[in-house]
């Protein structure tokens, strides 16, 4: 099973209420495999549908989640402009099913 992560930055806390990020696509594909427990912890994943962090200056990301196939996450891939150094919420979703700043 393959989820696509989409980040949003839903709340923007700059001066001119923009994002620079704004209007591109950032996006990763995940491919949790066949076995049952992959399936399983991406079902949890998707049952979710969303992740919220808010940073406490203004700002917050959203990660929303969907099932997609191979020939999708292809495209995706393709279109993104990667993750904007935000990658840590995917593995914090993975291992927590919730965003939190890892541990150092």
């Amino acid at each position: 099973m393959i989820i696509a992560f989409v980040l949003t930055m839903p709340n923007v806390g700059s001066w001119n209420g923009k994002w620079t990020g704004e209007g591109n696509l950032y996006a990763r594909t995940v491919n949790f495999g066949r076995s049952k427990s992959g399936k399983e912890k991406a079902q949890e994943i998707l049952d979710k549908k969303s992740f919220y962090y808010n940073f406490g200056d203004g700002w917050g990301a959203n990660i929303s989640v969907k099932a997609v196939n191979a020939k999708e996450a292809t495209q995706i891939r393709k279109k993104s402009r990667g993750f904007y150094g935000y990658e840590w919420m995917i593995d914090s979703i993975k291992n927590h099913l919730k965003i939190q700043i890892p541990e150092r």
